[in-house]
């Protein structure tokens, strides 16, 4: 596929990142967000990247994730050479290997919870789409709320589906970007319990965008950003580089 570069093995790291900056605005209004982040994360890594509003995290994950483009640095994600790819290339790269879970859902209201998971396998031209997306819905046990709107959902059962609809295409990373913020603490824990199982029976790679140092403390490594750099590491890794 054109713009995108494939290894014949599979890459020991999920995500490699040299010198990553994010500069937004240009001349004089130009904010420097992301400051030469170095990272390695190893394939199947549970990671979470810790911060207060402002520390870049998002700003980060949007870049790791191909919805962003890095100014400068180096950046590669699954074996692909994100920072050299345009905007074009980098919805290639992501279809069906990079899952992203939001705060805010995103699910259509128009659609389904079937749908809202099967639609975008379609687009994607993967067989069999309403089956995979009937059966990851029903491993999020929602089984019985397959033709229930977003509207008629609460909103635990509303992240679900976001959760089903990150998984179905069985992505081998999968971001996760204040996956609570919008539960209450029960619901909250249940949705992560769930997001942890999940990612385990994919053999998926997870990074989660949190505040939240118990949810950080879930992770197999906590990296902490401050003021668009790593303040803080307890498990880095960076053989390979």
């Amino acid at each position: 596929m054109e713009g995108v570069t494939r290894l014949s093995q599979p890459p020991e790291h999920a995500v490699l990142a040299r010198d990553l900056r994010l500069t937004l605005g240009s001349g004089g209004s130009a904010v420097e967000i992301l400051k030469g982040i170095d990272l390695a994360v190893p394939q199947g890594q549970t990671l979470a990247l810790l911060g207060p509003s402002g520390s870049g995290k998002s700003s980060l994950m949007s870049v790791l994730s191909g919805l962003e483009r890095a100014t400068s640095g180096t950046l590669s994600v699954a074996g692909q050479d994100f920072a050299g790819m345009d905007e074009d290339a980098l919805a290639r790269a992501r279809r069906g290997r990079i899952g992203v879970v939001l705060q805010a859902f995103h699910l259509l209201p128009t659609m389904t919870a079937l749908e809202n998971v099967a639609t975008p396998l379609e687009l994607a031209g993967m067989a069999q789409a309403r089956e995979r997306a009937e059966a990851e819905l029903a491993a999020v046990g929602l089984g019985h709320r397959l033709t229930h709107y977003p509207s008629q959902l609460s909103g635990g059962e509303q992240q679900r589906v976001a959760i089903a609809r990150a998984l179905a295409p069985r992505p081998s990373l999968v971001f996760a970007d204040e996956p609570t913020g919008n539960l209450d603490a029960k619901t909250g824990a249940a949705v992560i319990e769930l997001l942890f199982a999940r990612r385990a029976e994919a053999g998926a790679t997870l990074l989660i965008i949190t505040h939240d140092e118990h949810l950080a403390r879930q992770c197999e490594r906590v990296v902490s950003l401050a003021d668009g750099r790593i303040a803080s590491d307890n498990g880095a890794c960076v053989s390979g580089a």
